[in-house]
């Protein structure tokens, strides 16, 4: 992979790309969503992709490996689903093959047990990374969030459950969530904290099987083996 991605969600092509080229016969890409509005005068998970965000997406689709088949997953915000069409119809515009997408709502933000704390907690904070710092040393609220490893475990063995369940080999399954999701799983699993990093548009984390065990990688760093967080 390059240094430096040309376009938001380069980075997460490559990284398919690369995983494909090493041999790797299905992959999950967990990535945020592309740009979007922020429009403080709606509740922030109703901000719709911008203009560029859907530009972003078809660039990431077109830049997929062509052999694979790309299936969708979602979190329940439109902008998320609309992130995983705009990639999969993309791919399947150059020849690629496509499939469905679906809401799943490990994905979203299930993990907040009380929005509205959430939300105020995030406030204080000063900003997203320094909350889901908070979040994961286990200084928030027990009542507003499941704690944040709870929270990862949930996802990646959700995650794995339907990556196991496909039959098809050469294929990725594309699951769009939000930068929270992100910077949670990077803290807690790669060893990244939350506090020195941030997500950018479409940035992904591959999760896949090789040599008996579970990897996670991010799209600068090595991969880690998570097997023992799955089980």
């Amino acid at each position: 992979m390059g240094d430096k991605a040309r376009f938001p969600g380069e980075a997460s092509a490559e990284l398919v790309s690369q995983l494909h080229d090493e041999g790797i016969s299905r992959l999950a890409l967990i990535t945020r969503h592309s740009a979007r509005e922020f429009n403080r005068d709606v509740h922030d998970l109703v901000n719709p992709l911008t203009d560029e965000g859907r530009l972003l997406c078809r660039r990431m689709g077109g830049s997929l490996p062509m052999a694979l088949h790309v299936r969708g997953y979602a979190s329940p915000p439109e902008r998320c689903v609309e992130t995983a069409r705009l990639v999969i119809d993309a791919h399947g515009a150059r020849g690629g093959r496509r499939g469905a997408v679906r809401v799943v709502e490990s994905l979203g933000v299930f993990y907040a047990l009380d929005q509205i704390k959430m939300w105020k907690a995030l406030q204080l904070a000063g900003g997203l990374s320094a909350f889901v710092e908070q979040w994961a040393a286990g200084t928030v609220a027990a009542d507003a969030m499941i704690p944040a490893g709870d929270a990862a475990r949930l996802i990646l063995r959700s995650t794995l459950f339907r990556l196991r369940g496909g039959e098809e080999s050469g294929s990725v399954d594309l699951c769009v969530t939000h930068d929270m999701t992100i910077l949670m799983l990077r803290d807690q699993l790669l060893g990244e904290p939350a506090a020195h990093h941030s997500v950018a548009f479409l940035e992904g984390l591959a999760l896949y099987e090789q040599a008996g065990k579970v990897w996670l990688r991010s799209t600068v760093g090595k991969p880690v083996d998570i097997s023992s967080v799955v089980g």
